[in-house]
């Protein structure tokens, strides 16, 4: 059962912190050549997608009826669990580096 609530003041929240974290580090040498308008960028693709990654890695548990997918980390679901986020967030950011130029 999900808590909506929950859900969405943890949405919020992540917006937040994406957004500040973007434009905390774009300012930083490591980060320079994102700009804010490239870091703001990153940081929407990030907040809108890591909750799919996560939800579809939860539909593949539950089709294949498992609670988690490992158990190299006992207690946290297994590896797969830990990364879920960047099933979607990886191929989207590199597509949206090569599109601003970063690449």
């Amino acid at each position: 059962q999900v808590s909506p609530k929950k859900t969405v003041e943890g949405l919020v929240g992540g917006i937040l912190t994406a957004f500040a974290a973007a434009a905390v580090l774009s300012t930083f040498p490591p980060f320079d050549p994102l700009d804010l308008t490239g870091s703001m960028w990153f940081a929407l693709v990030v907040v809108l997608l890591a909750p799919l990654g996560d939800a579809a890695e939860s539909v593949v548990k539950r089709a294949l009826d498992v609670k988690d997918m490992g158990s190299i980390l006992p207690g946290h679901g297994g590896m797969l669990d830990r990364v879920d986020a960047l099933l979607f967030v990886a191929p989207a950011s590199y597509h949206l580096f090569d599109l601003l130029g970063y690449l």
